[in-house]
Parts: C-alpha cells; sequence; structure tokens
C-alpha cells in the first residue's frame, strides 16, 4: 500500500430513531440554528415537524434555509453565508443529501471567510485558516457519503465549472442517520444515490496500486453490498436491512478509509461534473451512462483488476474466456445491472445535446490518477459514444 494519512473528525449516531434521541444534546450551546434544507420534501415526510419540534423544545431560535438544488450553486452559497452572518447562526444543521450537505460545508466556510471561497478554496486548493462555522447534518438520502467527509462539489454557473473540492476542516462534527427517513425518498433518487456510492467505490477500485492489499478488499465486499442491498431496496422501499446498509455503505465509500493508499481514478465523475454544469443533469444518472464506456476505454490498461472485478464482484467464472473476454464480461454486467435497476445509458436521455459535447469535452479536468489518462479528444470520443 502506499504510505497515507488518514483524519475522520465526524461522530456519527446511526440507526432507527437516533434524531429523537440525540440532537437536543448535540446542539447544546447553539441559541440560533440556520436549518438547511432542499426542495421542502423533508416538510412532506414528517422529518421536518420533528427536528424543529426537538430544537424548539431545547429553545433554539431556528432560522431556515431552504431551496438548496441538486447541483448546489455558488450563489446559493453565498446566499447561505450572508444568512448565517446575519442571523449570527452558532450552528449549521443541513437535513437532507449530498447536495444539501455539499452546499451548507461551502456555506459554513464562506460566513467565516472575507474573501472569495469560490476563487480561494475551489477554484484552487486553498488552506483553511479559520475556523468554519459549526455544521451537524441528519442524512435523509443516501448516495454521496458526504455526511462523513470534508468534500463539497459546487457549481459556479457563470462560469460553467463544477468542482469538488476535499477540507478535512470542512467535516461535519456529527452526523445523525436514521435510514428510516430514507423510505420516502423516491424510486428514482434512491436508485441515483445507490449508484453514485458503486461508482465513488469502482472510481478508488480502478486505480493502482494492483498489489494486495486492504483497500481492494474492503471495495470488493462494498460493491457486492450495493449491488445486493440496491436490488432489495427497489423490491421493498421499507426493507430495514437493505436502506441500513445502502446508507452505511455511501459512507464508507467516502469517509476516506477506502482510499487510503490508492491513487484514486474519479476520471468519469470530472466527466460528470462537467456534464452536469452544461446540463444540469442528475449526478447518478450521469456516471451511470459515462462508466461502462469509460471502461471499455481502459480495461487493457488495467486489466487484471478488471479481471478481478468480473470474478469477484459479478462472480463470472472464466469459461474458457481469455483475460480481456473476462474483464469485458464484467463490465458488459456492471451495464446490465444499470439496465436493471433502471437508469438512462445514453446522454441525449438525460438531456445533453450533441453540439455541447466538444465544449464540454474541452472543459473536464484530467484525472492523474487513473490506469490511462484521458486527453481532451479522447473524453470527446467517450461522450459521443455515449450520446445515443
Amino acid at each position: 500500500m502506499n504510505n497515507f494519512i488518514f483524519q475522520n473528525a465526524t461522530k456519527v449516531y446511526f440507526g432507527a430513531g437516533c434524531v429523537r434521541e440525540y440532537l437536543a444534546c448535540l446542539t447544546r450551546g447553539a441559541a440560533t440554528v440556520l436549518l438547511a434544507y432542499g426542495g421542502g420534501s423533508i416538510k412532506r415526510n414528517g422529518v421536518y415537524d420533528e427536528i424543529t419540534g426537538i430544537l424548539r423544545e431545547e429553545g433554539k431560535t431556528v432560522v431556515e434555509f431552504s431551496g438548496i438544488m441538486s447541483n448546489p450553486t455558488y450563489t446559493k452559497v453565498q446566499e447561505g453565508a450572508r444568512l448565517a452572518r446575519d442571523c449570527r447562526a452558532d450552528l449549521i444543521l443541513a437535513v437532507g443529501g449530498g447536495s444539501v450537505m455539499d452546499c451548507c460545508k461551502a456555506v459554513s466556510l464562506a460566513a467565516r471567510y472575507e474573501g472569495d471561497v469560490w476563487e480561494d478554496f475551489w477554484a484552487r486548493l486553498g488552506v483553511i485558516e479559520v475556523e468554519p462555522l459549526p455544521l451537524g447534518v441528519v442524512v435523509t438520502v443516501a448516495g454521496t457519503g458526504s455526511e462523513c467527509n470534508g468534500g463539497a462539489v459546487i457549481t459556479h454557473e457563470g462560469k460553467k465549472i463544477k468542482t469538488g473540492r476535499d477540507y478535512p476542516q470542512l467535516n461535519p462534527r456529527f452526523a445523525l442517520m436514521d435510514p428510516t427517513y430514507t423510505y420516502s425518498v423516491p424510486k428514482g433518487q434512491m436508485v441515483s444515490g445507490g449508484f453514485d456510492t458503486l461508482s465513488h467505490i469502482m472510481e478508488i477500485y480502478f486505480s493502482p496500486p494492483d498489489e494486495d492489499n486492504v483497500s481492494d478488499d474492503l471495495m470488493e465486499a462494498l460493491m457486492g453490498s450495493v449491488i445486493r442491498n440496491l436490488r432489495a431496496a427497489i423490491q421493498n422501499p421499507e426493507d430495514y436491512t437493505a436502506r441500513s446498509n445502502l446508507m452505511w455503505a455511501a459512507t464508507m465509500a467516502e469517509n476516506r478509509v477506502v482510499k487510503m493508499g490508492k491513487q484514486c481514478d474519479f476520471q468519469v465523475h470530472n466527466m460528470e461534473h462537467q456534464l452536469g454544469a452544461y446540463t444540469d443533469c442528475n449526478h447518478g444518472c450521469g456516471l451511470a451512462v459515462l462508466h461502462p464506456v469509460y471502461y471499455r476505454h481502459i480495461c487493457q490498461a488495467g486489466l487484471p483488476k478488471f479481471v478481478r472485478f468480473a470474478q469477484r464482484v459479478w462472480g463470472i467464472d472464466r469459461s474458457g474466456r481469455d483475460d480481456l473476454a473476462l474483464a469485458q464480461a464484467g463490465i458488459d454486467a456492471l451495464a446490465a445491472f444499470i439496465r436493471e435497476i433502471g437508469l438512462p445509458n445514453t446522454l441525449k436521455q438525460l438531456g445533453a445535446k450533441e453540439e455541447q459535447l466538444q465544449q464540454i469535452a474541452a472543459s473536464c479536468p484530467i484525472s492523474q490518477g487513473s490506469y490511462r489518462p484521458m486527453t481532451s479528444e479522447e473524453i470527446l470520443e467517450i461522450f459521443r459514444e455515449c450520446y445515443a
């Protein structure tokens, strides 16, 4: 394994009823709470009433920061920072999925930083020297794993750039994770989130080193768990075992544990982020379209790992196949699973326009951790293969 330093400061409270049990004590000392959420689904499913009831019983002043979109923008971050400063918030409580959590991490920094957080921390990697506003999260959608890292993906709508940075100082202080809160998530959103988890794991797995290492062993188990439990949750959306496993798998994929000692790829994420910056498409859906085609492009460069993926994750036996045929069978199994769970398989289905592809491809950052670095020309070729 490569050398690494591991850090994770987020304390997790996991299981049914954890919000009722722990939220009051976790918010002690915070007189004013900035309650952040998205489009209002938490008001329909009862989560909003439960959380605001607990906060008000504790005598908190609750200030709402709502309307956080699925691809949070820098404009929205600035809005939240102004609100946090104006109300003198002591704590941000982000209730929702990855978009809400990502936006609030950026808000927690922007509320305390006097400069331009986009230019100083997202356009380039910066050094955080201020103390961000404390942040806690209540997870209602599993998928991104944002609850246990300092990562935040933000879109600058004016520049048409969507990018993520991971700063340990932006880790939430605590994460409350009640799998029953995910029961009311629509099937499409649940499936998209589950595939996002699978994508995170694959982006780490398909990268050097390939020598025997703990991270790869853990990721094979996690990929199998996501595939198995996603199928179960589709059959029964209130299968607690399946929902709890999907929720924790999402956290495990992005709490930095399985990244240790790995170079990580994330080229597909780079491509999807720019696709999202131009089209505002669903993140998990974009990843589902791109992954199989990208892997067909690089599988020969990482052939032993793709063979291992076919055998250990999908259970495909050799049956007279050579290594390349076996690797391709594993990619075919991934593509078949994407179709099985109802995710799209063309960029046209996502609303992308063919004339946009060249500009999007040219804007994609190139990953240095992949088996074979891409060029803008090959990225464009992949986009065109994915189009229809």
